[in-house]
C-alpha cells in the first residue's frame, strides 16, 4: 500500500479539502501504517509516530461508520446511515482530531488542528462532535497507558504519547524565572531564525522529493526498499561515529535536592537523569552526544527540556546539524514517518544552544534553559509546518503551562511569516508535488477582475431528461466527468420569449445583447485565441435578429409563468453530444433543469431502470434513495457493464433522480464570490446559468485552482 508511506497528513488534508485520493482511507492502509511506523520508530530512524497517528485516526473515522470494508468483504452490516461524502468527511475530520489528541494529549489542540490544517467545510454542530471525539481518544489512551505502565487502572496519569513534563524552576534558585518580558525579544529573534531554518528544511526536502519522483519511484519497488536501507545504514553509522568521536564526557548531575524542592520536581529530575548514557565514558560521567542520540526521541526532548547538567555548545551544534540533515533526508522515503517529533527535537537542541550561549557569553543567569528549548522547538516546527493556532494550543496542553501561551504564539507567528517569505509549508509543498488541485482559504484580490464567464468551461457534455440507453452509455464511456447537466433545447422558446429586443420578467428588463450565451462566450474566446476559422465563427455566433418583429399583445410574463410548470419534453435523440458536432450544434441554446451524477446514471443502467418507446415514462421502475446509495462508496464502473443485457433503444427518464436545484451562479459573478460559494458549500460542480435560464458553462475544482486562475488573468490582461 504505497499511500501508507510518509506522514499521511498531506493526503488527509487533500481528502478534507474535497479531493478523493485513491486508497487513503482503506483498512489495508491503516494496517500498513501502524505496522510500518512501529518498526521505523523502533528501528531508530529519525521519524515520529504522531503524523501516522493522525492518518490512522482519519482512516478509523472513515471506515467505522460504514460498517464494511473492501478488504473484509464477508463482513457486511445493513447500516443505512452516513452514506454520503459529507458525512464521511465529517468523520474523517473527527478521526484526524482524535489522532492529534491521542498523540499529544491535547483534545482542544486536535480540534483546532482539524479546523486549521484539514477541514475545508466546517459548521457549528461539527465542533462539539469533534471535541467530544478528541476527549474520548485522550482519556481512552490515558486509561490504558496508566493501567499497563503503572498497574493503577483508572488513575489517568499519562495523558498522551508525547508529554513535555512540568516546567518549574528549583525553589533554591531565587533568580530563576520561566520567562520574563526581556526574553520576548530573544524569542522573536529565535522565531526569525526558526522560520529561516524551516524554509531551508522545506527547500532541501522539496529537491529530494523531486529527485525521488524522477529517479526512484518510476523504477522497480526494490529500489525504494534499497533507499530505505541506505538511509537506515547511514543513520546508524552517523549515530555511532558521532557519539564516539564527537561526544564529550561530562560530570554526572547530582540527584540530591534541597528540602524545599517539591516531590514532583524530584521525580521528574530523577526520571530525566536516569536516561543519560555513559557510552565509553569513565564512571560518574556521561556522554552528552550519546544521551541525545541513543535515547528515544521523546526522552531526548525531555533531556533538553529538564536536564540538570549542561550540554556543551559544540555538542548541541553538531547534534542539530546532523539531525537536521538526516531527518530531512528521511522524510519522504517509502516508510510511514512523521515529522512532528524530529522537528521538536531539532528545535529543542537549537533553543538549548541559544540558552547556553546567553548564559555563557552574555551573562544572563536568570534565564531558564527549558523555556528556551521549548521556544526553539516551537520556532523550528512552526517554520517547517507553518501552523499557528493549533500548534500553540498543542504545545500549551503538552506542557500544562498556560503562561507559555504568549511567547509560543509570538514565536510561531514570526516563524510562519519568515518562512512564508521564501516558500510554503512542508505539507503544502508535498500536496503541490502530487499535483492535487487544493483550494486555498481565499483568492487573491486581483482575481476579482475575472468573472465566472472568464473561468468556466463552455464546452459541455450534457444529457436530456429522457435519453436512450445507447446515448447514455456513449457519454459515460467517452468522458470522465462526474456530473452532467440535464437540459432541453430551447430554440423555439427563444423565438417566443425574445420577441423584439427585450425580455420582460418580473418587471426587470434585460437587453438581449447583454445576455451571455455559450456561443457568444466561445466566439469571444476564439477571437482572442485565434483558434477557429472566421467562417466557422460567423456560422456559430451570428445570433442577432435582422428584422425586429412587432411585439405581441399577450403578456410575456404570463407566458413564462405558464410554461414554468409544463412537463419536460419527451426528448430521446439518437445521437449524444459528440466532438463531431459543428460549432452551431455544440453551442446551441440549452435550458438548464438540473444535475445528475455519473454514479446515479450507472446505477440506473445496472438496475435496468428504463422504459420502451411505446410506453409512458410512468411505467419506468422507481428506485428509493437507499437503493440508489446501496453501493456507496464504490459504485459500479460503466466499463464493467454487460451491454448484452440492455436494449440500446430503451429510454431512461433521469428527472426523478437529478438534483433540480443545485447551486448556480450568473456569468457576471465575481471570481471571489464563486470561490467562496464553491469552497464553503463543499461543491464539486457549479453550473453557470444566464438570465434566461440557459446553461452557458460549468465550473469545477480545476477552474478554481491558483494556476488556472493565474493563466486566465494573464489572458484577460492580453485581451484588454
Amino acid at each position: 500500500q504505497p499511500v501508507a508511506a510518509g506522514s499521511g497528513i498531506p493526503e488527509i488534508k487533500c481528502y478534507l479539502n474535497g479531493v478523493k485520493v485513491p486508497g487513503v482511507v482503506r483498512l489495508r492502509t491503516v494496517v500498513c501504517k501502524a505496522m510500518g511506523v512501529l518498526f521505523s520508530v523502533a528501528g531508530g530512524l529519525f521519524v515520529g509516530k504522531e503524523g501516522p497517528m493522525i492518518h490512522s485516526g482519519a482512516v478509523v473515522g472513515a471506515g467505522l461508520p460504514q460498517f464494511q470494508s473492501i478488504s473484509l468483504r464477508k463482513i457486511q452490516f445493513n447500516f443505512p446511515y452516513f452514506r454520503s461524502d459529507r458525512d464521511k468527511r465529517d468523520f474523517v475530520s473527527a478521526g484526524a482530531a482524535a489522532g492529534v489528541a491521542a498523540a499529544f494529549g491535547a483534545p482542544i489542540g486536535g480540534t483546532l488542528f482539524s479546523l486549521e490544517e484539514g477541514s475545508s467545510f466546517w459548521n457549528q454542530g461539527l465542533t462539539w462532535k469533534v471535541l467530544f471525539c478528541s476527549m474520548a481518544a485522550t482519556f481512552t489512551l490515558n486509561f490504558f497507558r496508566s493501567g499497563i505502565q503503572f498497574g493503577s487502572w483508572g488513575s489517568f496519569q499519562l495523558p498522551g504519547l508525547l508529554n513535555f513534563g512540568e516546567f518549574k524552576c528549583s525553589e533554591s534558585d531565587k533568580k530563576c524565572h520561566l520567562w520574563t518580558a526581556v526574553d520576548l525579544g530573544f524569542f522573536i529573534l529565535m522565531g526569525i531564525v526558526g522560520g529561516l531554518l524551516g524554509a531551508t528544511f522545506n527547500c532541501l526536502n522539496k529537491r529530494l522529493a523531486k529527485y525521488r519522483m524522477r529517479n526512484v519511484h518510476p523504477k522497480p519497488k526494490l529500489v525504494r526498499v534499497l533507499e530505505s536501507l541506505l538511509v537506515s545504514l547511514t543513520t546508524t553509522v552517523v549515530v555511532f561515529v558521532a557519539s564516539m568521536v564527537l561526544g564529550e564526557c561530562r560530570q554526572m548531575p547530582s540527584t540530591s535536592h534541597s528540602g524545599n524542592d517539591t516531590l514532583d520536581l524530584q521525580g521528574m529530575s530523577e526520571d530525566v537523569n536516569s536516561s543519560i548514557k555513559t557510552f565509553f565514558c569513565p564512571n560518574e560521567t556521561y556522554n552528552d552526544m550519546a544521551t541525545l542520540f541513543f535515547n528515544p526521541q521523546e526522552s531526548a526532548i525531555l533531556q533538553l527540556f529538564h536536564q540538570d547538567g549542561t550540554f556543551s555548545p559544540v555538542t548541541l551544534s553538531l547534534f542539530f546539524l546532523l539531525y537536521f540533515l538526516l531527518s530531512c533526508w528521511t522524510y519522504g522515503i517509502s516508510v510511514p514517518s512523521g515529522l512532528f517529533v524530529p522537528s521538536l527535537l531539532c528545535g529543542a537542541a537549537f533553543g538549548r544552544l541559544v540558552a547556553n550561549l546567553l548564559k555563557s557569553y552574555i551573562g544572563l543567569d536568570h534565564i531558564y534553559s527549558g523555556t528556551f528549548a521549548l521556544i526553539g522547538a516551537a520556532a523550528f516546527l512552526g517554520g517547517v509546518v507553518r501552523m499557528t493556532i493549533s500548534l500553540t494550543v498543542i504545545l500549551i496542553e503538552s506542557t500544562n503551562e498556560i503562561t507559555y501561551g504568549l511567547p509560543i504564539m509570538i514565536t510561531l507567528m514570526v516563524a510562519k511569516w519568515t518562512g512564508d517569505f521564501f516558500n510554503k509549508g512542508i505539507y503544502d509543498i508535498h500536496v503541490n508535488l502530487r499535483g492535487v488541485p487544493l483550494l486555498e482559504w481565499e483568492t487573491e484580490v486581483e482575481m476579482d477582475k475575472l468573472r465566472a464567464s472568464d473561468i468556466m468551461e463552455p464546452n459541455l457534455t450534457y444529457v436530456y431528461p429522457h435519453t436512450r440507453i445507447q446515448s447514455l452509455v456513449s457519454i459515460l464511456r467517452t468522458t470522465v466527468h462526474h456530473a452532467f447537466p440535464v437540459v432541453t433545447e430551447n430554440r423555439g422558446n427563444e423565438r417566443e420569449f425574445m420577441k423584439g429586443n427585450q425580455l420582460i420578467s418580473n418587471n426587470i428588463k434585460f437587453k438581449k445583447s447583454s445576455i451571455l450565451t455559450r456561443a457568444g462566450e466561445q466566439r469571444k474566446r476564439s477571437q482572442s485565441m485565434k483558434s477557429y476559422p472566421s467562417s466557422e465563427l460567423r456560422n456559430m455566433c451570428d445570433e442577432h435578429i435582422a428584422t425586429e418583429e412587432p411585439p405581441e399583445k399577450e403578456d410575456l410574463l404570463q407566458q413564462m409563468l405558464e410554461r414554468r410548470y409544463t412537463p419536460y419534453p419527451n426528448l430521446y435523440p439518437d445521437q449524444s453530444p459528440s466532438e463531431e458536432w459543428t460549432m452551431e450544434e455544440r453551442f446551441r441554446p440549452l435550458t438548464f433543469h438540473g444535475l445528475i451524477l455519473r454514479s446515479q446514471l450507472v446505477t440506473l443502467l445496472v438496475r435496468g431502470v428504463c422504459y420502451s418507446e411505446n410506453q409512458s415514462s410512468a411505467s419506468q421502475p422507481r428506485l428509493s434513495h437507499a437503493e440508489m446509495s446501496e453501493d456507496y462508496p464504490r459504485y459500479p464502473d460503466i466499463h464493467d457493464l454487460d451491454l448484452t443485457l440492455l436494449n440500446p433503444r430503451m429510454i431512461v427518464d433521469v428527472t426523478p433522480y437529478m438534483n433540480p436545484s443545485p447551486f448556480t451562479v450568473s456569468p457576471n459573478t465575481h471570481v471571489s464570490q464563486v470561490f467562496n460559494l464553491f469552497r464553503t458549500m463543499g461543491l464539486r460542480h457549479l453550473p453557470v446559468v444566464n438570465a434566461v435560464g440557459e446553461i452557458v458553462g460549468i465550473i469545477t475544482r480545476h477552474n478554481l485552482t491558483h494556476e488556472f486562475l493565474q493563466a486566465r488573468l494573464r489572458q484577460h490582461y492580453r485581451t484588454i
